[in-house]
């Protein structure tokens, strides 16, 4: 059995870094390796923004924004998002609704309404936490802290595909231009910036595929938190 950190539920593992890096897919398969719970920190920021611009918000309006932020119901429902209970789980993939997440992620009260509704997501057996700020803010005694980076070239072109893949319209020189904007302001904000905390195994995924970014995730796994696979094989195996 693993010892969770002193005031946590569960033990956590953490998966910060920018857009485009393969973090979601990686928290959703290392979640389903452990027998794990996962959380999409990204996609409560971007129910933020969406109810932001639907109730005619300003977007840098730190008080209302953390107010709305408070208020909000936020529930996942395997692979749905439900919003003050209305699916919103294709609303807040688009490229415009992640321009939005990342203008209100900016903002200090938003930021601490969110803090609370994300630790309190931790549960047994574990949780995979998947975000900018997990291993620096929200869950600084995380059992294990992964950063995963990649090059904005290759970032941009996969979030073009992956939007395509979805039917929707993008394009890759605009995508590449908020992605540099996005980087910038998230990285320059003055709550929470992103950046790997100081213990995390950071990981380039520029030139891998998903699953040799697993890989290397399992391998950070199998040297930090040993105890976490040994207890997957019985839940793979039924027992």
């Amino acid at each position: 059995m693993i010892e969770p950190a002193a005031g946590l539920a569960a033990p956590v593992i953490t998966v910060d870094g920018p857009s485009g890096t393969g973090k979601g897919t990686i928290a959703g398969r290392l979640a389903q390796l452990l027998g794990w719970h996962v959380l999409d920190t990204g996609a409560l920021y971007r129910c933020v923004g969406l109810a932001a611009v639907r109730r005619g918000l300003d977007l840098d309006d730190g008080d209302a924004l953390g107010a709305l932020a408070q208020a909000l119901h936020i529930r996942f429902d395997g692979e749905r998002v439900l919003l003050d209970d209305l699916d919103v789980s294709t609303d807040i993939r688009t490229a415009a609704a992640a321009e939005h997440a990342s203008r209100v992620a900016a903002q200090p009260a938003v930021r601490q309404a969110l803090w609370r509704l994300q630790r309190e997501a931790v549960r047994p057996p574990g949780l995979i936490a998947d975000g900018r700020d997990m291993g620096t803010v929200v869950f600084p005694e995380a059992a294990l802290k992964l950063y995963l980076d990649a090059s904005p070239e290759v970032r941009a072109d996969r979030r073009y595909k992956q939007l395509k893949d979805k039917g929707m319209d993008a394009n890759l020189h605009s995508l590449a231009q908020e992605l540099a904007e996005r980087d910038r302001r998230d990285r320059e904000r003055a709550a929470s910036p992103l950046a790997p905390a100081d213990d995390a195994v950071i990981i380039d995924t520029s030139a891998l595929d998903i699953d040799a970014v697993l890989a290397c995730v399992v391998d950070a796994v199998r040297r930090r938190l040993p105890q976490a696979l040994q207890a997957s094989s019985g839940v793979q195996s039924g027992a």
